[in-house]
C-alpha cells in the first residue's frame, strides 16, 4: 500500500528551482530516506508533503488524498518533526505537549497520559515539568519527536532528526525510530548522515541540485556500488557529500 505518492514535483522560489521534477512513493511500514547535502532540495520536498509550502507543479497524494485539497484531513494522520526548533519556550515540557494536542482535539486529560507515555519512551519523563528554556539542545530535539507522536500518527515525517546531536543522543533517537518502525509506523526522513540512512532506511533517494539522482533499496545500492552510502553518493553524483 502506497502511503505517499509524489509525481513530477516542481518547486520554484522566484527564479530558483529548488525541486526539479521529482517522483517517488513510500509504502506502508517502510522508512524512506531523502539523502543529500544541504541545498539539495530535501527539506523543500518535506515541506510540500506536509502542506507547509505549496508545490509549483506536480502532485502529492498522502493516504490517497491530495495535499492541495485535503490538507486538513491529512494533517490529522501525520506527525512532523521539523528541522527548525519551534517549541514554546515560555511553557513547560508538559504544557507544550498539551497545547499541541489541542490541534487534534485531544482532551487535556488524555493528552497528559499520552505525553507521559511518550516522554518515558524518549527518556524525558523527569523533565516533564521543566521549562523548555532549561533543556539542552538534544533534549529539545527529543521533545520535538515526542510532540510529533502525540496524535499517534500513521506517517511520521522527520527533517534532519539528529543534526547537531552528540553521538550518544543520536544513537538514542535512532533506537526510538527503529522502535517506531517495529510498531508498523511509516517514516520519511531527510538526512546527510550516511550511518543514519544505512541504519534506518529501507529505501533511499539520493538527491543533488533539486533532482533525484538514484532511488533504490539501501541494501541494493550498497551491493551494486560497494562500500557505504558515502561511496554510493560519490559514484552516482561524481561528488563527495558536503555537509
Amino acid at each position: 500500500m502506497k502511503i505517499v505518492e509524489v509525481k513530477n514535483l516542481v518547486k520554484n522560489y522566484n527564479s530558483v528551482r529548488a525541486v526539479d521534477d521529482v517522483s517517488f512513493y513510500v509504502e506502508k511500514g517502510e522508512c524512506f530516506g531523502l539523502l543529500g547535502p544541504n541545498g539539495a532540495g530535501k527539506s523543500t520536498i518535506i515541506k510540500v508533503i506536509y502542506g507547509f509550502s505549496p508545490a509549483t507543479s506536480g502532485s502529492v497524494r498522502i493516504f490517497g488524498m491530495d495535499i492541495r485539497s485535503q490538507a486538513t484531513k491529512i494533517k490529522r494522520k501525520i506527525g512532523v518533526m521539523p528541522q527548525e526548533e519551534n517549541l514554546d519556550i515560555e511553557l513547560s515540557v508538559m504544557e507544550n505537549l498539551i497545547v499541541y494536542a489541542r490541534f487534534f482535539d485531544i482532551p487535556t486529560k488524555k493528552a497528559k497520559i499520552l505525553a507521559e507515555q511518550l516522554l518515558s519512551f524518549m527518556g524525558l519523563e523527569e523533565k516533564k515539568d521543566a521549562n523548555v528554556r532549561s533543556l539542552s539542545g538534544g533534549m529539545k530535539k527529543s521533545l520535538l519527536l515526542v510532540r510529533a507522536l502525540i496524535n499517534d500518527p500513521d506517517l511520521i515525517i522527520l527533517d534532519e532528526p539528529t543534526v547537531g546531536l552528540d553521538p550518544h543522543l543520536r544513537q538514542n533517537v535512532w533506537e526510538r525510530l527503529s522502535d517506531l518502525k517495529k510498531m508498523g509506523k511509516t517514516l520519511i526522513l531527510t538526512t546527510h548522515y550516511m550511518e543514519e540512512a544505512e541504519r534506518l532506511c529501507d529505501r533511499v533517494a539520493i538527491m543533488d541540485e533539486g533532482k533525484i539522482v538514484i532511488i533504490d533499496e539501501t541494501k541494493a545500492l550498497l551491493q551494486k556500488y560497494g562500500g557505504n552510502l558515502e561511496d554510493v553518493y560519490l559514484k552516482v553524483t561524481g561528488k563527495r557529500l558536503k555537509i
